[in-house]
C-alpha cells in the first residue's frame, strides 16, 4: 500500500515537473513592494547590468533562511569578484514584524538589495509557499532555477548553476 502511494506521488511530481519544464522560464512577475527607506519598488525592475542575478525570500523569524543569507554573506564578496552576483533578498515579514528588518540586517552587514513583501504578493505571484525559496534570474528577467529549503552545502549547488548560466549568457553574446 505504501509503495503505490510512493510511485503515484512521483507519477505526479514529474507529470507536474514536465509540464513546468514544457512551458520554459517564466519572467519576474511586476509587483510593488518596499525598499527598507520605504520607496517602492517594481519587481520587474530588478537586473544586474545584464547578468544573471538572485531572488532569495526569507524572513527574520526562519532559522534555516537566516543561516543561508549568512553563508551567502560569508561568500559573497567572493562570488561578486568572480561573477558578479547579485542578490535580491525579500523579506516576508508582515507588517508588524517588517520594522525587525532593518535592524536585523544591520546586525549581520549583509551586503544585499534587502526590500520587504510585507503583503506578500511578490510572494504569492512567485508562488513561494516555505522559504528560503531561491530563484535564479537570467538577464532577460526569466527564472531558470529555483531551490526550497536549506542545507549546507546548497550554497555550493547554487554557486555552481549561477556559473553555469554566467558562461552560457557569455557565450551567447
Amino acid at each position: 500500500m505504501k509503495l503505490s502511494k510512493i510511485v503515484i506521488t512521483g507519477l505526479m511530481f514529474l507529470f507536474t515537473l514536465s509540464i513546468v519544464l514544457a512551458l520554459g522560464p517564466s519572467t519576474l512577475p511586476s509587483v510593488k513592494i518596499k525598499d527598507l527607506k520605504g520607496e517602492t519598488v517594481d519587481t520587474k525592475s530588478f537586473n544586474n547590468e545584464g547578468k544573471p542575478f538572485l531572488v532569495c525570500f526569507w524572513a527574520t523569524w526562519c532559522k534555516p533562511c537566516i543561516q543561508e543569507l549568512s553563508l551567502y554573506h560569508e561568500l559573497y564578496e567572493q562570488w561578486q569578484k568572480e561573477t558578479g552576483i547579485k542578490i535580491y533578498a525579500i523579506s516576508i515579514d508582515d507588517t508588524r514584524s517588517s520594522k525587525k528588518v532593518a535592524p536585523f540586517i544591520n546586525g549581520r552587514g549583509w551586503k544585499y538589495d534587502i526590500l520587504l513583501d510585507e503583503n506578500s504578493e511578490f510572494r504569492r505571484a512567485m508562488n513561494v509557499n516555505n522559504p528560503p525559496h531561491t530563484f535564479l534570474v537570467n538577464s532577460k528577467g526569466e527564472v531558470v532555477w529555483q531551490h526550497v529549503g536549506f542545507a549546507e552545502g546548497d550554497e555550493e549547488e547554487l554557486y555552481k548553476e549561477f556559473k553555469a548560466l554566467c558562461d552560457k549568457e557569455k557565450g551567447s553574446k
